[in-house]
This record gives C-alpha cells, sequence and structure tokens, in this order.
C-alpha cells in the first residue's frame, strides 16, 4: 500500500522510478525486524535497565528539534532530526519511554497511585513535560496518543478512578485552549464539523478523504487503480493511507484491517493478563494501548469521525521513525507473552504461584492427619 499510494505521484514528479517511499520503508522495515527480534528474546529485563537513559534521550531529542540548524522543518513543523532521508522523530521514541517510566514507576511503588500527590510527582509532571515539549513542535496528535497510552497504562496499574478523572479534565482543558490557540487548528475544528463547506481550504484533506472511501465501494476499485491519491490527496502515504486501502479494496480492505488490529488487541491484552510480573503486566498493557489508541485516532479522522491530528496508522504508514519504534515495541510485547511458558516451569520448578498453591495443599492435608491422630487418640 505504500508503494501504491507513493509510485504514481512520484512518478509524475519525476522523483525516479516511483519505488523510493518503498525501498526506504523496507530498508526502516528491516531494522525494526531486528529490534523486534533481539527484544522478544531479551528485551523486558534490558530495557527495564535501560529506561531512564532512553527517557534523557528522548527529553534531549525533542529539545534538539527545536534549535536551529538541527531540527528540520516540515509543513510549518520542526519535529524531526536528521538529513535527507535520514531523519528520525523523538517524539517517537518519547510515547514507549514514557510508558517503560510509568510501568517502571507503578510497578516498583504501588502505593503512589493510592494518592494524588503520589501520582503527580513524578510521573505526571514529566508526561507533562514530555507533552508541552511535543505540542510545541506542533504535534497535538501524538501528545494524544501519550495521554490516552498512559491513561490506560494508570487505568491497568489500579490508580483510583477520581484521581483518573481529575487528571483527565484538567488535561482536556489544556488540550482545548491549545487547540483553539492557534488559527490553523481552529480552521481545524470548523472544517471537521462541516468538512464540505470548506472543501477548498482546511476541510480539502477530509473530503478528499471521503471521496476516496466512496469512489470505493464495497470491494474497491482494484489495487493500484487509486485516483485520488495523484495529486488530490494529501498525505497519501502516510496519514491517509487508510483513504487509499478504501478506495482500492474497499470496505472489505478496510474492515480486514480492522481485524488485524483486533487480533493485536486480543492477543496484547492476553499477554498482559498471563504476565506474572507486575512490570511485565503493564509494559503489556501499556503497548498494546499505545498501538490502538494511535489505530483509532488515524481510522477516526479518516472516515470523519475526528479533527485531523496528523498520526499515521501503526505498521501500514510510512513513517520510519514510527515504524522502527511499533516493531520495537511489538518485540517487547512478543517476550511478555513468550515469558507465560518461561513462569509457569523453569528447569522443571512450578513458578511462585503453583508452589503457594502447593504448598497451601500440604498445611491443609498435614491439618487433616493431624486432627485424624487426635481424634483416634481420643
Amino acid at each position: 500500500m505504500v508503494y501504491s499510494s507513493s509510485s504514481a505521484r512520484d512518478l509524475l514528479a519525476g522523483h525516479g522510478d516511483g519505488t523510493g517511499y518503498l525501498e526506504r520503508y523496507a530498508a526502516y522495515g528491516a531494522i525494526g525486524l531486528v529490534a523486534m527480534r533481539f527484544l522478544s528474546r531479551r528485551g523486558v529485563e534490558a530495557v527495564r535497565q535501560a529506561t531512564p537513559l532512553l527517557l534523557l534521550v528522548s527529553f534531549a531529542g525533542l529539545l534538539a528539534v527545536m534549535l536551529p540548524g538541527l531540527g528540520v522543518e516540515v509543513n510549518g513543523a520542526r519535529r524531526w532530526l536528521g538529513v535527507g532521508a535520514l531523519q528520525f522523530q523523538p517524539s517517537e521514541l518519547m510515547k514507549l519511554s514514557l510508558i517503560l517510566y510509568a510501568a517502571q514507576l507503578l510497578s516498583a511503588q504501588p502505593r503512589r497511585v493510592r494518592s494524588l500527590k503520589g501520582l503527580v510527582n513524578p510521573l505526571l509532571l514529566i508526561v507533562g513535560a514530555a507533552c508541552l515539549l511535543v505540542m510545541a513542535e506542533p504535534d497535538l496528535g501524538t501528545a494524544l496518543v501519550i495521554a490516552f497510552s498512559l491513561a490506560a497504562v494508570l487505568v491497568a496499574g489500579g490508580v483510583p478512578m477520581r484521581y483518573l478523572g481529575l487528571v483527565a479534565g484538567f488535561a482536556a482543558f489544556l488540550i482545548v485552549i491549545f487547540a483553539l490557540a492557534e488559527p490553523y487548528r481552529r480552521a481545524r475544528l470548523t472544517s471537521f464539523v462541516n468538512p464540505w463547506a470548506h472543501a477548498g481550504g482546511s476541510g480539502f484533506q477530509s473530503v478528499q478523504g471521503q471521496i476516496a472511501l466512496g469512489s470505493g465501494g464495497l470491494f474497491g476499485v482494484g489495487l493500484g487503480q487509486s485516483v485520488q491519491k495523484i495529486f488530490y490527496l494529501p498525505e497519501a502515504h502516510t496519514d491517509f493511507i487508510l483513504a487509499v486501502i478504501g478506495e482500492e479494496l474497499g470496505v472489505v480492505g478496510i474492515s480486514g484491517v480492522l481485524c488485524l488490529y483486533g487480533m493485536v488487541a486480543w492477543a496484547g491484552l492476553r499477554a498482559a493478563k498471563a504476565a506474572a510480573a507486575p512490570y511485565a503486566k503493564l509494559v503489556a498493557a501499556g503497548i498494546t494501548s499505545l498501538i490502538l489508541t494511535q489505530a483509532t485516532l488515524n481510522v477516526f479522522a479518516v472516515l470523519g469521525l475526528a479533527p485531523l491530528t496528523g498520526v499515521p496508522l501503526p505498521f501500514i504508514s510510512y513513517g520510519s521513525s514510527n515504524l522502527v519504534v511499533l516493531l520495537a515495541a511489538m518485540g517487547l510485547l512478543l517476550n511478555v507473552a513468550a515469558g507465560r511458558s518461561h513462569l509457569r516451569v523453569v528447569e522443571g520448578k512450578p513458578n511462585a504461584d503453583e508452589s503457594r498453591d502447593r504448598r497451601g495443599r500440604d498445611r491443609r492435608a498435614r491439618g487433616a492427619r493431624a486432627g485424624g491422630r487426635r481424634r483416634a487418640a481420643g
């Protein structure tokens, strides 16, 4: 789909043979698969020790993109570091780093979540600082992904709902203020309500996406046959690749994509439920929510159910940083899922839960035998 949505435009613009985005996607995907393979074998404990360093590097990267000469500006936003095709988006690493940090803090100090003060300091202060830096790029979509993913981790960590409600209300107030602060953000909100009334301006992308979806019908116009991707639909290979899928493969293609994300949700939450260690449980829940939150925001925006946020579709949209980081995160999720069998039997020995159950049964059996002997003696 990356090739289909980018090749025609590249060819017509005279940028090579149309395989540029496909080649870069394959190269970064290979890097991500190597990271996924490594982390699926020994990732959780290694990443747990490296979490402070990852968080520090993420903050340094977010600060670096603000500096003239270091940050790369594209379409009025400064979100990337690097040159040419070798660019990295620090906010993508920040999403994963915050999930790992929250999982580490909540598993090591579970009593902190029982008070609002313990929840705010230091967890929410660090999360808030990261979100402010991300929104300053500006990148409201990534900030929303961070907020929703961390909310899922807090729920899994046992945070009382009254505290979560207070934090969510305060965050929603700040998001509204931020969204209304700039004219182009207000225009996005206005065009979201009625994009066809702003089809020549702020609603252009939404309208073109809806035209693509409507043209596809039930089974689509055929793979590679999309018309909207050729100079009509902006960001066809990134944020709006789902619209190209809908035009070429129809409702059936979009339903297939949604089913794949449903499988990720089912398998990820099952791995979180089966994990024995609290840290592994929170990591699995956080990574699963990260993937699903990002996918949901993208799907809703393309279908016209939410304002445009600029969030790519996980594993499908072109985006080097997002692809590598999410594949690495999937390696951690696979490591947690594989740990289910290792935790039950290690070198022929039962795990802690089974040992406690067996000791309890042994104590009850010994107590029953002792009671029988006393009754016989009496």
